[in-house]
């Protein structure tokens, strides 16, 4: 993996206020994948955009980390049966051109 796209668990902390055990705590449940390089701890920087998410659930909401997975799975959930109602939909429209 390319350490480029890598951002330290630390600097994550300082810039959005967080506690590191509340990052832990989202690796320990699934939802966030750490990287170990060197005794450092990252994060690749795709997944910035669904940890903002969390942090903001956790703490606008106060959203416990259970609550956070919950929420996750269904956003995951309703993606994919987005992604099949769209594949129905361009199936149907091949019938319907016929």
């Amino acid at each position: 993996m390319d350490k480029q796209n890598l951002i330290q668990v630390e600097t994550i902390c300082f810039h959005y206020k967080i506690e590191t055990s509340f990052i832990k705590d989202l690796e320990n449940i699934g939802l966030i994948t750490i990287e170990t390089y060197e005794n450092n701890k990252f994060i690749h920087q795709d997944k910035i955009s669904d940890l903002e998410k969390m942090i903001r659930l956790h703490n606008e909401l106060n959203v416990n980390i259970e609550g956070i997975d919950i929420v996750f799975n269904l956003l995951q959930k309703e993606l994919k049966l987005k992604e099949e109602l769209n594949a129905l939909k361009s199936r149907l429209r091949i019938y319907e051109s016929e």
